[in-house]
């Protein structure tokens, strides 16, 4: 076995952008130029090759990153198309750690977006060279250089453009291509797989000049021989240029910027050279770095006959083959057939079948080589972020953070031959989507999933009953409340039943008294002179426990009290710890209706991270759902806001603070403690309880 492509002729890059900027337009005329394609789908009309999902083709957008793999210039590139709706943002994260560059798309009219803010931060974080296009010359309001200057102040990047446009908005006619020097126009009778190259126009020739030496000055200050050559005066060849653009691009002194239209057909191409002049092959990058068992640092240069190391990076359930495990090889040969030792679990795995995606499709192949990105079937007990390597050599590679779950609905089946589907569907789309997360809440005993956002939770639950079949009702999850009382209370019951046989017989005397919040509960014994014998003493607390459980006002758990049992008496033959049980029970319950109960709610501690033009919206926000602001601070150009909110007005808040930030903010939110629920609210919850 050999691989077909030399490991310095592979790209693996991903294309990440806001929502709607045009990434899968983009991605179908790559892989229509590049051959892979026949036919161009279109997102618009639901047939695009890289949205394959149903959910996708009927919404327009991207909601899972899909694999391909096409051929440029005699290089192999590895291509994910990213979604670029917040609530996805797991599959861009995942992508970018295991991606060599990236396509940073944007919109002639947009410019940078919420979520070009987002997807950039988190190239920056995994340290991925970038390459910028901005798409949709021909639309109106079209502003290239508007955007290149975006790109700069609000990403901080060294923008610098290779190609300048000729003409904008309708008047969108080609590009002027300043490393090559000439003009480039496409023809649109033939879907744009014909160009031509001309001298650069007349009328821009004093321009394209100009541009060219914004680019010659901004690559010589980071390649010291193109220094010396471009202050002597010296012409500088374009192969030249290329190489110092590329050495640029590596270490991120230069972000090159492009344009076109990939709707019309116009500057794909041109994408695909800078691809492959600029971004780098696994061997321009450094040593892949993990740890071995005992914590040490080591790491695996990517050479085919080295040591395996491989990192899943996602994980699918397909209809047809099962669990497909997504993973990039970083050194040594994945084989098929082979067993593998996944060091984050421990454990030996035999990798089944070896598959080239393009999207939904699949391609059997016998070994996937360094730098490779493919899928394995059989790797059962593998999850995202495992590492898959040789047992002789192990090494634990850096796992995929990914961000916490802001959103939350409680579900339940609608029929009942859905009891045991349900768990194992939801089981299921949780090990594909480390930020969907399902949980069991002990109190209201409601099953409930969280993730990213409404268009996500609606995704999963969609999946649900077209994948799996199975149909499930959606509500906001309950408010775990709590229940206290704020006076003393002396209770005397007594339990005497006789039903012709043996008969039941308790006596109970007790005090019940508030005690500071936190504490809990606490049962004191002061029975003296043996009027209850000792063996029913514990049935008297097991009794109030019971009934604390289960609450009295509105059955919440009853939190800070304190019983103290005082005196009482017994029956020489009635009397048993189920009779004192159901009589201790039946006090409490009394006496805590007595003791002006109240109701508590929980409070959350909050902080939110906004631009400060936001930070107005967030804080009145904050005060609508009679929240408390504890501190304001600084973070960079951020402002952080922290406060304490009640838990019932935070359902939905990370659509809400999206919506008044333009998706610029973030927030956090972790529980604090419980306080009282004001008597005008008490009373609409517990009307609404009697309701439900």
């Amino acid at each position: 076995m050999s691989r077909k492509f030399p490991i310095d002729r592979l790209r693996n890059i991903g294309i990440m952008a806001h929502i709607d900027a045009g990434k899968t337009t983009v991605s179908e005329r790559i892989l229509y130029y590049t051959g892979r394609l026949h036919r161009m789908g279109e997102v618009h009309d639901g047939r695009a090759v890289m949205d394959w999902m149903d959910q996708e083709q009927e919404r327009g957008i991207t909601i899972t990153s899909a694999a391909t793999a096409t051929v440029w210039r005699d290089h192999m590139i590895n291509l994910i198309d990213t979604p670029g709706h917040v609530d996805f943002t797991v599959e861009v994260e995942r992508s970018l750690r295991v991606l060599d560059g990236a396509i940073a798309l944007f919109c002639a009219v947009g410019g940078v977006e919420p979520q070009s803010e987002n997807v950039w931060r988190q190239a920056v974080k995994y340290s991925v060279p970038r390459i910028a296009f901005v798409n949709k010359m021909d639309r109106l309001g079209a502003d290239y250089f508007g955007v290149v200057g975006s790109i700069q102040e609000q990403l901080g990047a060294n923008a610098v453009p290779v190609v300048i446009p000729i003409g904008s908005e309708d008047g969108f006619r080609g590009i002027v291509d300043l490393v090559q020097g000439c003009a480039v126009y496409y023809d649109r009778s033939d879907s744009g797989m014909t160009w031509y190259e001309e001298p650069v126009p007349e009328e821009m020739e004093e321009e394209a000049e100009r541009w060219r030496r914004n680019l010659v000055e901004k690559v010589s200050e980071v390649d010291e021989r193109l220094f010396a050559k471009y202050c002597e005066g010296e012409e500088i060849e374009k192969e030249e240029l290329i190489a110092a653009l590329r050495k640029a691009t590596h270490s991120h002194r230069v972000c090159p910027v492009l344009c076109g239209s990939a709707y019309r057909n116009m500057g794909v191409q041109r994408l695909l050279d800078a691809v492959i002049n600029y971004l780098p092959s696994p061997l321009d990058l450094p040593p892949i770095i993990g740890s071995c068992p005992e914590g040490n640092p080591i790491e695996r240069v990517p050479r085919d006959d080295g040591r395996l190391a491989a990192l899943a990076f996602k994980v699918v359930t397909d209809r047809h083959v099962g669990k497909l495990v997504y993973v990039r090889v970083y050194s040594g040969t994945l084989e098929e057939g082979s067993y593998v030792y996944n060091s984050s679990e421990n454990t030996m795995q035999r990798a089944g079948r070896l598959l080239r995606m393009h999207a939904d499709k699949r391609e059997a192949i016998d070994a996937m080589y360094t730098g490779e990105i493919g899928a394995v079937t059989g790797l059962s007990g593998t999850s995202t972020g495992d590492t898959i390597c040789c047992r002789e050599h192990p090494i634990i590679l850096e796992a995929i953070e990914f961000p916490a779950p802001v959103l939350s609905v409680a579900v339940r089946q609608d029929r009942k031959g859905d009891r045991d589907r349900l768990p194992r569907a939801l089981v299921k789309l949780s090990q594909e989507d480390p930020t969907f997360t399902v949980s069991t809440d002990s109190e209201t005993s409601e099953t409930i999933i969280s993730g990213m956002g409404e268009l996500h939770l609606e995704i999963i639950l969609e999946r649900l009953r077209r994948e799996f079949d199975v149909q499930v009702t959606t509500s906001p999850p309950r408010v775990a409340y709590r229940e206290t009382m704020t006076s003393s209370v002396d209770v005397d019951e007594r339990l005497a039943k006789q039903t012709g046989g043996k008969g039941q017989y308790a006596h109970v005397m007790m005090t019940l008294e508030p005690m500071s919040p936190g504490h809990g509960f606490e049962f004191r014994n002061r029975v003296r002179g043996g009027n209850i014998p000792r063996e029913f003493i514990p049935a008297v607390e097991k009794g109030v426990v019971r009934a604390m459980a289960a609450g009295v006002l509105a059955g919440f758990p009853v939190v800070d009290v304190r019983v103290t049992l005082n005196d009482g008496s017994f029956h020489e033959v009635d009397s048993s710890e189920m009779a004192f049980r159901r009589c201790a029970e039946s006090a409490f319950r009394k006496g805590f209706m007595k003791g002006k109960p109240q109701l508590l709610e929980p409070l959350m501690t909050v902080s939110v991270t906004t631009p400060e033009e936001y930070a107005g919206n967030v804080t009145g926000s904050i005060y609508e759902k009679r929240g408390g602001i504890t501190s304001m601070g600084r973070q960079g150009s951020a402002q952080v806001i922290r406060a304490l909110i009640p838990l019932s007005g935070l359902f939905g808040y990370a659509t809400e603070l999206r919506n008044m930030s333009q998706g610029r903010a973030s927030f956090s939110i972790h529980f604090d403690h419980y306080e009282a629920v004001p008597y005008s609210i008490a009373e609409k919850v517990l009307e609404e309880l009697r309701r439900g």
